[in-house]
Formats: structure tokens, C-alpha cells, sequence
């Protein structure tokens, strides 16, 4: 009988237990506690009714049923994609899709698969844009590429209450080929490059030195006519002074001074002597003197 009471009592807490396991699965499946960055969109006998959250959102159980939509920014990996350019050539490219959702009951109620659906209209967009454009505006036009896809892409999806934010081209690889052709025109370049700083460097080189000597040769030639007109005030300083000092003296002193050069000119060893005509002038009155005294000497013997 003890037994009985015993198993009676243990399987009414079996039961009991059963029973609060079942409730809390209910309130953790129709409680929610929806963080800032989600919303909950809430649909009751299959009919979307509102969005929710965030914070503490309790669902009617057994008749409401939710789906929680991320509004953070997101990216989309789009694998390598082989495109023929407009001039045949093959190019592997690969990018990424930046999106975020901005309505989420269109975002559940208007497209099953965002993602897949997104990465077919970039891969078809991006065929076609690459398509008109020739190798090597290919590589040199990756924002406009990114801009052509990023628009396309917000155009079809504003539909689904999701935007494309960005679209960035990650890698473009063309023929290895063309690879090969780019490293050598690159190093082409590098080398004229080279050869025209080098060349460059030389003509300043010159243009340099030439100016260094050009001002030399100005300095020189100011030196030597500030040297030449030095020596010419020097000069005309001297004879003035030579004719104040003449102004000064009479014909006597004067011919002093001549008899004196004359005696220091017949020391000298030459043979021929060179006499300016003023001192000829100069003897003239000795000329006279001597014929006086030849007169009166006459006179005298008389």
C-alpha cells in the first residue's frame, strides 16, 4: 500500500514537472527580447500583422509566429566571374555587395533569397558593363564599374526594402598574357622615366655651371673695371698734382729741372738720346746769354 502511495506521488511530479518544461518551452518560444540592431515581424494565422521590438516582444502562442530581421550592414561575397570585354578579352573578376535592410516586412514578404538573388543581377550587370568597355578602360575604370553596379543593384532591390550601399571590385585579373605585356611596358616605363630624370639632371647640371661662369666672368670683368677706373682717378689725381705743383714754378726753376734730367740722361749708357722740343725752347735764353757775352768779349779785343 506504501508502495502504491509512493509511485501515485512520484508520477504526479513526473507530471508536474512535465507540465512546467512544457510552459517554460511556450514563454521561450512566444518571448522574445529583440536587441536594437533586429526587428521581429509578426504574423498571426499566417498574416503579417506588424514589426516589432527591439526589447521585450510576447507573442500569442500557438497563433502568432515571428521572423527576426538583422538591419545591420552586410556583404555579399561574389565568387571570381569570367566576362568577355569589348575588345574579346577574357578578365576574371571578383567583387563584394555592401547592403542593409530598410524595411524588413518587405524584406520577408517580397524575395525568398535575397542573397542568391542579389548575386544574379550583379553577375548578368557586371557582364554587361564589362562588355562595352575595352581591357584597358577595364582596368583603369574600377570606380565606374563600382558605381554602374552599385546603381543597377539599389535600383531592383529598393523593391524588396533592402539598399545597396557600395559595391567594391576586390580583384581584376586579366589574360596571363596581357599580365606579361603590363610588366614589361611597366618596366619600360620605369626605365624612360629613369633616362628622362637622368637627362633632366645633366641640362641643370649645365644650366648651373653655365650661369656659375657667366656670373664669374661678370664679377671678373666689374673687378677689372672698377680696377682700371681705380687706376685712372689714381692717374688723374697725379697729374694734377703734377700741374699744381707745375703752375707753381717759373721758367728758371723749370729749366733747373731740365739741366737736371738732361745730366741724369748723359749718364745713362745709351748712345742715342731723345730731347722733347720744349727743352730747345728752354735753351733759347741760354742762346741769347751766350751771344751777349761773345759780343762784349768782341768788344773788349777791340
Amino acid at each position: 500500500m506504501l508502495w502504491a502511495i509512493l509511485l501515485q506521488g512520484l508520477f504526479q511530479l513526473i507530471l508536474l514537472l512535465v507540465f512546467l518544461l512544457f510552459i517554460l518551452a511556450i514563454v521561450l518560444t512566444y518571448v522574445k527580447i529583440i536587441p536594437e540592431y533586429q526587428r521581429l515581424v509578426v504574423f498571426r494565422l499566417g498574416r503579417a500583422i506588424a514589426i516589432k521590438g527591439p526589447g521585450l516582444v510576447v507573442l500569442v502562442p500557438f497563433i502568432d509566429k515571428g521572423l527576426i530581421v538583422d538591419l545591420r550592414e552586410q556583404f555579399i561575397e561574389v565568387s571570381r566571374q569570367t566576362c568577355i570585354t569589348k575588345d574579346n578579352a577574357p578578365v576574371d573578376i571578383d567583387f563584394l555587395i555592401y547592403f542593409k535592410v530598410v524595411d524588413p516586412m518587405k524584406s520577408i514578404l517580397e524575395i525568398r533569397d535575397f542573397k542568391g538573388a542579389a548575386i544574379g543581377i550583379a553577375t548578368t550587370t557586371l557582364r554587361a558593363v564589362v562588355g562595352d568597355i575595352e581591357l584597358d578602360h577595364v582596368l583603369a575604370k574600377r570606380e565606374y564599374i563600382n558605381e554602374v553596379l552599385r546603381a543597377k543593384l539599389d535600383e531592383v532591390t529598393a523593391r524588396w526594402g533592402v539598399k545597396v550601399t557600395a559595391v567594391e571590385i576586390r580583384e581584376i585579373l586579366p589574360p596571363r598574357d596581357v599580365q606579361e605585356a603590363m610588366i614589361k611596358q611597366m618596366a619600360a616605363e620605369r626605365n624612360r622615366r629613369a633616362m628622362v630624370t637622368e637627362a633632366e639632371g645633366k641640362r641643370e647640371s649645365t644650366i648651373r655651371v653655365a650661369e656659375g661662369d657667366k656670373i664669374s666672368a661678370i664679377l671678373r670683368a666689374e673687378g677689372e673695371k672698377q680696377a682700371t677706373i681705380l687706376r685712372a682717378e689714381g692717374l688723374s689725381t697725379y697729374l694734377n698734382m703734377v700741374n699744381d705743383v707745375a703752375m707753381k714754378l717759373d721758367s728758371k726753376t723749370l729749366l733747373l729741372q731740365y739741366f737736371e734730367a738732361l745730366r741724369e740722361i748723359a749718364r745713362s749708357p745709351s748712345t742715342k738720346i731723345v730731347l722733347p722740343m720744349e727743352v730747345f725752347k728752354l735753351l733759347a735764353p741760354l742762346e741769347k746769354i751766350s751771344k751777349l757775352i761773345e759780343s762784349k768779349s768782341e768788344e773788349e779785343e777791340k
